[in-house]
């Protein structure tokens, strides 16, 4: 059995019953909230795995609540949002949400999702050897092997790579990326990273022209898996 705990914070009683439903089927301890002052109450009492927010809350902005959560909660939030909205989903991501899913959603989808922000929450952050896939990344002494070989990175390819691989499964919005890398300044730079980007892939991909690791999510960012 699955221990880990699931908050759903969302003011519709039909599409908590689901997700509860759904999430106990496969192992989940669940609890609710419809509103945001509640889940705000209900997370600081004890708190959760993992939290499923939905933007569009009766008292409070589904955003203003992730803000709120992310002055101290650590643990993966997934929002939950029938807006799809371009705007919408980097302000979401770049105010510290784990992932995004648009209503309606597959549950499928859902489940795969919580399973990966949970394992990689669970995963110590002490760990200084990050393996995603067939990439081993040294991060005391950095060094990058691709089947056992070593890559040879510029210092600043390096960077990029480490911070997508400690955030393995996450989207991370192009200005979260730029500002993490290069400062504030570059939050505008877009073509910056993608040539970055492309050739970081022709170093660590197998075919840099169909990548398995440094994924695009159209309009927004990227994702390492």
């Amino acid at each position: 059995m699955n221990k880990a705990e699931i908050l759903i914070i969302d003011d519709e009683p039909q599409i908590r019953k689901l997700l509860q439903i759904n999430l106990e089927s496969n192992g989940y301890k669940v609890v609710q909230a419809s509103t945001g002052k509640e889940g705000l109450i209900v997370s600081a009492s004890h708190p959760p795995d993992l939290i499923l927010l939905d933007i569009g809350l009766p008292d409070k902005s589904g955003h203003q609540i992730l803000k709120e959560l992310r002055e101290w909660y650590n643990k993966p939030i997934i929002i939950l949002s029938v807006q799809d909205n371009e705007a919408d989903i980097v302000s979401a991501l770049d105010n510290g949400a784990t992932d995004y899913l648009t209503k309606p959603f597959r549950t499928g989808e859902l489940l795969a999702r919580i399973r990966s922000a949970i394992k990689r929450s669970q995963n110590t952050e002490n760990n200084s050897t990050i393996l995603c896939g067939d990439i081993e990344i040294d991060l005391i002494a950095r060094i990058v092997k691709r089947k056992e070989d070593i890559v040879k990175l510029t210092s600043t390819e390096y960077n990029l790579l480490a911070l997508f691989a400690k955030n393995e499964g996450k989207v991370l919005t192009h200005q979260f990326i730029l500002k993490e890398i290069w400062g504030y300044s570059y939050q505008t730079e877009t073509q910056y990273l993608r040539v970055f980007v492309g050739t970081l892939r022709k170093k660590i991909e197998e075919n840099p022209n169909n990548p398995q690791h440094i994924i695009t999510e159209s309009g927004v960012g990227y994702r390492f898996q």
